[in-house]
């Protein structure tokens, strides 16, 4: 069934809560964007349940609600879930309390590191690493942090050590403004990945990805934050297809995608969609990475 048409309105009355993508659907590095103060002042207004769910690895949600804030944005940090909290799952799983972690972040992505029981090591030549835990691209000198953690995961790697590749942010694009994008944590990864695979070719040495489009962290923010609600009566609002819209599809949930990054008429004209996400099916037919329920033009209620 193809996408339906809808309003933010009409999606808040069809159901009871809603998980949200930040950046390219409330904010940009410019601020608000159009509808998104209305829309939170709605929801908050009327106690609509909402969760924000973003692949920020950067901020604590104390952080993040501040940021927001400062937009007019009044979201409580409660109502914040972004992929940096999904770090204490994973180390737990994988028993690295006490790990060396080369952490490439904020100050706050060392404190979701070692909030989870790892342990961030100084970013200096010779380090020696457990892990490589890539959350963002702001809070180090970006040519000299890559070089450096390269070096470490290939002397690990070359002594035989157990390397842990974590990436809680798969984002590889972010809208900073109106024609304007940014690479992010994710294309960081890809760089790292791809030294990795010259170095070693055929180990297939690759990150693990926390956030979307995996679906731990929808699950994370309707577990913590949604609770009581049905997940047949959420709806996920993000502007990426490769990423909100295949998360909820990875979920089970209903979604609608904003434009913004991925806009439905390219992800359906393959001249745009093969350039931005190759897929086929097994007939050989290109494919997006899934469809959302809904289009949606913008967040105004």
């Amino acid at each position: 069934m193809p996408p339906i048409p809808t309003t933010m309105r009409r999606l808040l009355d069809d159901h009871d809560g809603l998980l949200l993508d930040a950046y390219g659907v409330l904010v940009d590095v410019s601020g608000p964007l159009p509808g998104a103060v209305e829309l939170i002042e709605l929801l908050e207004a009327t106690a609509k349940p909402y969760a924000i769910c973003s692949n920020d690895a950067s901020r604590l949600p104390a952080t993040y609600a501040a940021r927001f804030a400062r937009a007019d944005l009044n979201i409580p940090a409660a109502r914040i879930a972004s992929a940096g909290m999904l770090l204490a799952g994973y180390f737990s799983r994988h028993a690295m309390e006490g790990a060396r972690c080369a952490v490439l972040g904020t100050p706050d992505a060392l404190a979701f590191v070692t909030a989870a029981g790892g342990e961030p090591v100084p970013l200096r030549q010779g380090m020696e690493i457990d892990a490589l835990v890539v959350c963002d691209d702001e809070g180090f000198d970006f040519r000299e942090a890559l070089d450096l953690t390269l070096s470490a995961a290939v002397r690990a790697v070359s002594a035989g050590r157990p390397l842990q590749l974590v990436l809680p942010n798969p984002d590889i694009l972010y809208p900073k403004c109106a024609g304007e994008f940014g690479f992010t944590a994710g294309g960081m990864a890809c760089m790292i990945e791809a030294g990795l695979a010259r170095r070693f070719p055929g180990l297939g040495l690759t990150f693990t990805r926390l956030g979307k489009p995996g679906a731990e962290l929808l699950h994370f923010a309707h577990r913590q934050i949604l609770g009581g609600l049905r997940a047949d009566r959420l709806v996920m609002v993000g502007d990426q297809v490769e990423t909100d819209i295949a998360a909820a599809a990875a979920a089970g949930l209903a979604s609608a995608l904003v434009d913004g990054i991925s806009q439905w008429s390219h992800v359906q004209d393959p001249l745009h969609a093969r350039a931005a996400q190759p897929a086929a099916t097994s007939s050989g037919a290109w494919r997006p990475a899934a469809e959302p329920t809904y289009l949606l033009s913008s967040v105004t209620p």
